[in-house]
């Protein structure tokens, strides 16, 4: 078997390659993937599978069956950029003027139709059924996950298990990341209006000063996370944007104060809500103005199931060698596989890139000898978990 694939991956690692510079090339974000997910069908029809189109906006599920009936298993890549202009001076940089594909959401789609290539090839020795996902909007609220999922993405065809591989810089090539149970955040968007009544800022006593409003509201809601969620719950609050369009001398009648909420549990989570909501208004109505709170709620927390990430980490392990795996560590970053592993036993695990720069920055170069691998591995692991 793993003969087999490596021979296949290999006679196609070039067109692999020519095919991710093509979408490097042409990058589109998210609720825009027209093209991206025009040429996704494109190869898809040319190697013969199956597939439906526009789920969820521009996703597309592809069908392999094999010879024998089984279990069915999901594998997922996303497929939006970024709005990143790109610094990196590569003959396919991004010809989309302001995006880029900073995120190495090209090197998931190219690796995941070379499984479409394999699994297509070797559909005679398989028993069961490989969803192929290719996901749009992963970069944007609500997150394509979750549209795919409204949409019926898998109402012809339940999986028992759905599987990402995720690129990760701080990995080199040939190596991959692991961790069981909750690994990223939910995230979301909090958004406070201070509302006052404004005036001359030499004249504060005539006023209902706005900004020490927001200041206040910003170092009080500091306590969210460090007095009122659990400490052995990870979560963090941070406001990165204050908006007053004012100037030195002018107290505004206004103050929008935006920020992200991030936190690893589901229950605390719409608790710390709660909190929010209460710390805002009630700061707000101390100094003698009042505060519209909006929180928009972003990605659930992504949530790796213990047993499967296990078996995949171990069948990686088989593959490659105990040295190309590695325990990562849980983050408080967001991903929107989390609405997949909220409803599926999932596993989301990353593929060493080697980048000399971190994801969403303009110079990210990740090194292309990952796409063959990638491709080998999620290939490989969806055979083994079909056999057992």
């Amino acid at each position: 078997m793993k003969t087999t694939v490596n021979q296949i991956v290999d006679a196609y690692a070039d067109e692999l390659i020519q095919i991710r510079r093509h979408i490097h090339s042409h990058p589109e974000v998210a609720q825009h993937e027209i093209q991206t997910s025009a040429f996704v069908a494109q190869k898809l029809g040319e190697l013969g599978i199956d597939f439906k189109a526009n789920i969820g906006g521009y996703g597309i599920l592809a069908v392999i069956k094999g010879s024998l009936p089984g279990k069915t298993i999901a594998l997922r890549a996303d497929m939006d950029a970024l709005p990143i202009t790109e610094e990196t001076g590569l003959p396919f940089a991004s010809q989309n003027v302001g995006l880029m594909h900073a995120c190495g959401h090209d090197i998931h789609i190219a690796c995941l139709l070379g499984v479409a290539r394999v699994l297509q090839n070797m559909r005679q020795q398989i028993k069961g059924t490989v969803l192929l996902v290719f996901q749009p909007c992963e970069e944007s609220i609500p997150g394509g996950a979750n549209l795919m999922l409204r949409d019926g993405v898998f109402a012809d065809y339940e999986p028992q298990m759905v599987i990402a591989q995720h690129v990760y810089p701080e990995l080199e090539v040939g190596q991959f990341g692991f961790h069981k149970g909750e690994y990223l955040a939910s995230a979301d968007e909090v958004i406070i209006t201070c509302n006052s009544k404004g005036g001359h800022a030499a004249l504060p006593h005539l006023s209902v000063d706005s900004v020490l409003m927001a200041s206040q509201i910003v170092v009080s809601l500091q306590q969210v996370c460090s007095r009122f969620i659990p400490a052995q719950v990870p979560a963090v609050l941070s406001f990165g944007k204050i908006t007053c369009n004012s100037a030195m001398n002018i107290i505004p009648e206004k103050v929008i104060i935006d920020g992200t909420l991030r936190i690893m549990n589901e229950d605390w989570r719409f608790k710390a809500h709660d909190r929010i909501r209460l710390i805002a208004n009630s700061v707000a109505q101390s100094m003698g103005g009042t505060c519209d709170v909006n929180i928009i709620v972003g990605y659930p927390s992504l949530f790796n199931n213990c047993k499967l990430t296990d078996t995949v980490q171990r069948i990686t392990a088989e593959l490659w060698g105990e040295q190309s795996v590695h325990e990562v560590d849980a983050r408080l970053t967001a991903e929107d596989f989390g609405w997949f592993s909220q409803k599926y036993p999932s596993c989301f695990f990353r593929l060493g890139v080697g980048a000399s720069t971190g994801l969403h920055t303009p110079t990210f170069v990740a090194d292309e000898r990952a796409i063959a691998i990638g491709t080998k591995n999620m290939a490989l692991i969806a055979l083994k978990l079909l056999e057992n």
